[in-house]
């Protein structure tokens, strides 16, 4: 299996971290790091997360991280991280 990050996936991370660092700098980089590093356990088990129905018929599944969601959609031998934030976010 491959990973690759979608661009708005990769801006999401981005806004996370604009929002967090004028707070606390060091932890805004502490949680893109773990933000970045945790979809590595899915080039294992690919299907470890919860399989989101409404996107049928793509397979497109969440993790949480913490306190963060990530989606991701499995296609063929590629995971693609499609968006990520913060569980008390209004999505």
């Amino acid at each position: 299996m491959e990973l690759k990050w979608a661009s708005r996936a990769l801006s999401d991370l981005a806004r996370l971290y604009e929002f967090l660092a004028p707070v606390n700098q060091q932890a805004a980089a502490h949680t893109v790091k773990s933000l970045t590093a945790a979809p590595a356990s899915l080039l294992a088990n690919p299907r470890i997360g919860e399989k989101l129905e409404e996107f049928e018929p793509r397979e497109v599944r969440r993790i949480l991280v913490g306190h963060y969601e990530m989606r991701y959609e499995i296609q063929e031998s590629t995971i693609y991280m499609l968006r990520l934030w913060h569980a008390r976010e209004d999505r």
